[in-house]
């Protein structure tokens, strides 16, 4: 059998190749141009050349679309820049000093926590500052925080922001950090906890963990999880925390707080 009439519709197994393709094709095509968006509740996909249209990506400007439900919390809407504190002026930092004099009765005279209230010593300047606007705002809820931040402006926020920054922070003594901590957990989406605060690298808006008390980090862990703080702005920390289990919650807060892993 020569080439010509190898691929000829005379010849029986190329007709039933072509029909059997073609079949497959069509197949393929309700399935996921019709069946599959059809199924959907959306009123977008509500139709047969709605929902091929929709599995298209094709613009339907003759079907409206409701408008995006808006979130039921409110949400950070703090924008920060890598190096909008790096001009603080001695003043800056003074005055902030005295405006923390308010702050000392949970994060200590000099920054440093003799509880469980975060230590801001050498945090972060937007750290703080976001916190701040956070708590203002009413995108973070603290029943101490929310109503000591509610009468600040914005140059009182970055005062204390700076002033907090320019502490000597606590450095706590310990030995290699845990697999979360180092490595995170790729297949269940869990970075390492470095690659955001510190260690790695540190992006901005994320505070530094050394020293911080381990019931402090582990609460904020368990809020996020949950969903009851809510101020990640991409969120981020919600979708790693829920994916991380209790004994990961506490092994990352007490390594970063200096404790023996629990």
């Amino acid at each position: 059998m020569n080439e010509e009439s190898l691929f000829s519709l005379k010849n029986a197994w190329f007709r039933a190749a072509v029909g059997l393709t073609i079949v497959c094709f069509v197949i393929s095509a309700l399935i996921g141009f019709v069946w599959l968006p059809s199924v959907k509740s959306d009123p977008q996909f509500q139709g047969i050349w709605n929902a091929i249209c929709s599995a298209a990506g094709v613009p339907r400007q003759w079907h409206p679309v409701e408008s995006a439900v808006p979130p039921s919390v409110k949400l950070s809407r703090v924008e920060l820049e890598s190096h909008q504190f790096d001009d603080a002026s001695g003043l800056s930092i003074g005055r902030g000093a005295t405006l923390a004099l308010r702050c000392t009765m949970c994060h200590g005279p000099h920054g440093i926590s003799e509880a469980n209230s975060p230590n801001l010593a050498g945090q972060s300047a937007t750290v703080v500052y976001k916190q701040l606007q956070d708590f203002q705002g009413g995108a973070r809820v603290s029943a101490v925080m929310s109503p000591m931040s509610r009468d600040l402006s914005d140059q009182d926020m970055r005062d204390i922001a700076v002033y907090y920054a320019s502490l000597k922070p606590a450095v706590p003594v310990r030995g290699d950090p845990p697999a979360i901590v180092a490595v995170g957990a790729p297949l269940r989406n869990i970075p390492a906890c470095a690659s955001c605060h510190g260690g790695v690298d540190h992006k901005i808006g994320s505070p530094w963990l050394d020293g911080l008390p381990a019931a402090y980090v582990k609460a904020q862990l368990v809020a996020f999880a949950n969903g009851s703080r809510h101020n990640d702005i991409s969120e981020q920390m919600r979708n790693i925390a829920r994916n991380m289990t209790p004994e990961e919650i506490a092994t990352a807060a007490a390594w970063y707080a200096g404790q023996p892993h629990p």
